[in-house]
């Protein structure tokens, strides 16, 4: 088989015109595709050919078959969920990462994969304020994982080898990790993963958040009852409503009881860069590791995780092991970073690409204004719903989400947003809160999203 690089230069400059004239055309289509399941596999052959198909071809059946079935996430008109963003520098990145194909389990195997995504995370580090510990120059460091998820049940293992090194005769069945209900549905099963014995649930309160008493409560409790407090997390920026959870609050608490703390700000640590939501933030100095999803707000697409820890040989010490095959100079003389032992996989892709060229293509500040502007939007959304008698807002607006139900039930809310998806202009979600159906309203597009949202307003107004 040969590799016919002229062929790649003329399909690669094809795939670029076809992905920037669907970027261009996104405010036009539909943002969710109108179809049924099973309509695409049943446009597709049953078995791969044996012979090589034309580029024509191929690109013509992306055209025709996978692009009208695209749920469209960068669309001005989508609010569901949190944003899952990307731009064309994020982009250019994954072309590059895909073309060098390096394998960044070491630095031996890749010194500029690993160099420079130390590089960007003390970036990031600076530009959010992050505590001097998670910098590569203190005992601890960041590193991109590929998803919050990944990032959380790596806390969680290093939780877990901490205590059994303390006790090791402690049976994993005692282990206890602490959520609230609006913690990550993620969290509950990483912990799952991680073999804990028992998963407790904090109260939380009237603004959703997880109530310290409630948690040092939890604790005592546990310790009575035989049980090993060993993990807690606080989120900051909740799934379903936004809520923040009091982080300092929460850690002293964990440091007291010589418990782990992990933070996940997910979605809202894009706003970290903003030094008027820094408060938000308090405490990140006491917690044992933290995180949040460039890929979420940033305009970097999926899978970009940062997560940071405040003493790296936590995750070296649980995580290393050294077959006679990824023995090198380098790692043994402890000269350089090696970030297969920061993570579950082996395996690493170049991720800090795309990171590093939306930083550098963007600049810091014009990042602040896409968050900032978003923020400003929804407290215009917000205030506009909290005025209207047929709504009532659930939960107080957090950043960019605000969280509203119709005050004749959940059935004239399903409605709502049943026939505000039906219009293929917008796309929401919904959640429960207090066994309310309530509507999401999460804005992030990476495209200019005002006017859309200004257009979601007259849409709520006529449908109601």
């Amino acid at each position: 088989m040969q590799i016919d690089l002229d062929e790649f230069r003329r399909v690669g400059y094809r795939a670029v015109d076809l992905v920037a004239d669907y970027l261009e055309s996104l405010p036009e289509r539909a943002v969710q595709p109108p179809i049924v399941p099973g309509s695409v596999r049943a446009q597709l052959p049953g078995a791969a050919p044996e012979a090589p198909e034309s580029w024509d071809a191929i690109l013509a059946d992306v055209e025709s078959v996978l692009l009208p079935a695209l749920s469209n996430w960068q669309s001005p008109g989508w609010f569901a969920y949190f944003p899952a963003t990307s731009a064309p520098p994020a982009i250019i990145g994954e072309l590059l990462s895909a073309g060098f194909a390096q394998q960044g389990m070491l630095w031996a195997t890749s010194p500029a994969c690993t160099e420079l995504e130390t590089q960007v995370m003390d970036w990031l580090a600076e530009l959010c304020d992050l505590p001097g510990k998670f910098r590569s120059s203190g005992p601890g460091g960041g590193v991109i994982q590929d998803s919050a998820s990944s990032g959380s049940l790596v806390a969680l293992i290093a939780a877990r080898e901490r205590i059994r090194r303390r006790h090791a005769d402690v049976p994993l069945e005692r282990l206890v990790a602490y959520t609230s209900s609006q913690t990550h549905s993620s969290l509950v099963k990483d912990a799952r993963i991680a073999g804990f014995g028992h998963i407790r649930e904090v109260d939380v309160d009237d603004k959703f958040a997880m109530r310290p008493d409630s948690l040092a409560l939890a604790m005592t409790e546990d310790r009575a009852n035989g049980l090993v407090p060993t993990f807690v997390c606080a989120t900051i920026g909740t799934t379903s409503s936004g809520a923040f959870d009091p982080v300092r609050a929460i850690a002293t608490i964990a440091e007291r009881e010589r418990v782990w703390c992990h933070v996940d700000a997910a979605w809202a640590g894009a706003a970290g860069m903003l030094p008027e939501h820094r408060v938000l933030f308090d405490g990140l100095d006491l917690v044992d590791s933290y995180l949040w999803n460039p890929h979420k707000w940033l305009m970097v697409n999926f899978d970009c995780t940062a997560f940071w820890i405040a003493d790296r040989r936590e995750l070296v010490e649980t995580l290393s092991i050294v077959p006679a095959y990824l023995r090198n100079a380098a790692s043994a003389n402890d000269d350089v970073i090696d970030y297969r032992d920061w993570q579950v996989p082996l395996g690493r892709r170049f991720r800090a690409l795309k990171l590093w060229l939306t930083l550098r293509a963007f600049g810091a500040e014009a990042l602040r204004t896409h968050v900032r502007e978003h923020i400003e939007l929804a407290a215009e959304l917000d205030a506009w719903i909290a005025n209207d008698p047929r709504f009532e807002i659930v939960a107080p607006r957090s950043l960019a989400l605000v969280c509203f139900a119709h005050r004749g039930g959940d059935e004239a809310t399903q409605r709502l947003v049943d026939a505000l998806n039906a219009t293929g202009r917008v796309y929401l979600g919904t959640t429960q809160l207090r066994d309310r159906l309530v509507v999401r309203v999460a804005i992030g597009s990476p495209y200019p999203v005002a006017e859309r949202v200004g257009e979601l307003r007259s849409l709520i107004d006529h449908l109601a």
